[in-house]
């Protein structure tokens, strides 16, 4: 009685061993396919597939609302009416703001640390400008870290967004404070 018993057990334990390492191999299975799934979507979006997501290094700006939005349209004027007429009936031209000054493009291998091999790596990443690194949120710079290779963890390590800030903000003083001798 007391062999029948521990026979019963020892085949329940040897089920159990079987059934737990085929449960693994399943979940080993979904999760390497859930990882190719993953590694085809990012190369599709990369090379910019139609149906993919793409990453943008930043958004659009906002269209600016239309001078006219709040006025009230006027009625026709009859085909046969004078046009000087219809000019002088008309608001006047909204006059745009007068566009800042161009600042002067920094080359991005001014950040301290990026060399032309990491510049040639961003710029396939869409980064080609100073002034997109100093816009960088805290989520996409590190979704963009992630996407460094062998570079990884040098944005942090060598401070580019603080370095970027102070350059696109024309803080020559300041970044040389922070950062040391600006080249060039």
């Amino acid at each position: 009685m007391e062999n029948t018993l521990i026979l019963a057990f020892l085949a329940l334990l040897a089920i159990g061993v079987v059934f737990a390492i085929w449960w693994g191999a399943s979940l080993k299975r979904q999760r390497v396919a859930g990882e190719r799934q993953l590694v085809a979507n990012r190369e599709a979006a990369e090379k910019g597939a139609p149906g993919s997501t793409t990453v943008h290094s930043a958004p659009p700006p906002p269209e600016p609302p239309s001078p006219l939005a709040d006025e009230p349209v006027a009625a026709a004027a009859p085909l046969d009416a004078n046009p000087a007429a219809l000019a002088a009936d008309l608001p006047p031209e909204p006059v745009a703001p007068e566009a800042p000054a161009a600042q002067p493009a920094i080359e991005i291998t001014q950040l301290k640390g990026l060399g032309p091999k990491l510049a040639a790596t961003l710029a396939e990443l869409g980064y080609t400008r100073v002034d997109q690194i100093a816009a960088l949120t805290p989520s996409e710079a590190e979704h963009l870290d992630a996407r460094l290779g062998a570079f990884k963890g040098r944005m942090a390590r060598d401070r580019w967004i603080e370095q970027a800030k102070l350059l696109n903000a024309g803080d020559k003083a300041g970044y040389e404070a922070e950062f040391g001798k600006l080249g060039g």
